[in-house]
Formats: C-alpha cells, structure tokens, sequence
C-alpha cells in the first residue's frame, strides 16, 4: 500500500465562505497515482470545515442562515471562549456542527461519489492563511 500527503492552503478574505474544493483534490489524487483506495480530506484549523454536500448556491445560504441560528457571530460577549480576548467562538461552534473531514473511496483512479456531491471547504473565522490536508492511501 502506498500513500501520499498534500495541503492545500486558502487565504478568505471574509470571516465566513464556503469553497467547492474538488478540482484541487482531484489534481491531488491524480498527483499521487493511486487508483483504488481512500482520500481523507480534514481542516487543519479547528474554526474550518470539511463536508460533502451539492454545489447550489441557495443551499449555501441556507448553511450560513441555519449556522448563524444556531451559533451567532454576535453579540461576541455571549460565549465564555470570548472572555480570552478572542471573538470567533461561534466559528468553533460552527466547525463542531459542519465536521472536520470526509473520506472518500477512490476507484480506477477517480473520487467514487455519489450524484451531486462534492467537497467544500468551510471557513467560520477567515482573513488569515488555512491549510487543508489531503492524505490518500492505496494501490
């Protein structure tokens, strides 16, 4: 069995985005020559997400009107984790519900999806450098 690692790195100029990133995973699996097998795609940031979802914009907005529900950005002073001078508690809220990573299987060399899916990159607490593992193991 061989495996091969590659980060990806993001610059968001926004506190808050969502980035189809299966072109840049894709070109990573080509780059590793591995055809069956599994690619583990995690945030390397714990205020970053990893998830599996369609690309439509409607239903990114929906994630950032649903998030912001559940966890608000504001007022900052509502979360304890703020009290250490930080003010992106909510972004750590955030990445809990979204998750850190996905796998997917790896078949004749391609990214075994199911109809619609795709791997995005969520960011709760951009405006600085974030990385993104890819690590694929297999034949």
């Amino acid at each position: 069995m061989r495996s091969f690692r590659k980060e990806l790195r993001f610059d968001i100029p926004t506190r808050r985005a969502y980035l189809n990133i299966t072109p840049q995973v894709e070109k990573a699996l080509a780059e590793s020559a591995i055809a069956e097998g599994l690619c583990l795609v995690n945030a390397m940031h714990i205020t970053a997400s990893v998830f599996i979802n369609d690309d439509e914009g409607g239903l990114h907005q929906d994630f950032e009107r649903w998030l912001e529900g559940l966890a608000p950005h504001e007022p900052i002073r509502q979360y304890r984790h703020n009290d250490t001078g930080e003010d992106n508690a909510d972004a750590h809220l955030k990445r809990s519900i979204m998750g850190r990573e996905v796998v997917v299987a790896v078949t004749k060399g391609k990214l075994d999806f199911g109809p619609w899916e795709q791997i995005f990159y969520g960011e709760f607490d951009g405006r600085r450098s974030k990385r993104v593992l890819v690590k694929i193991i297999g034949e």
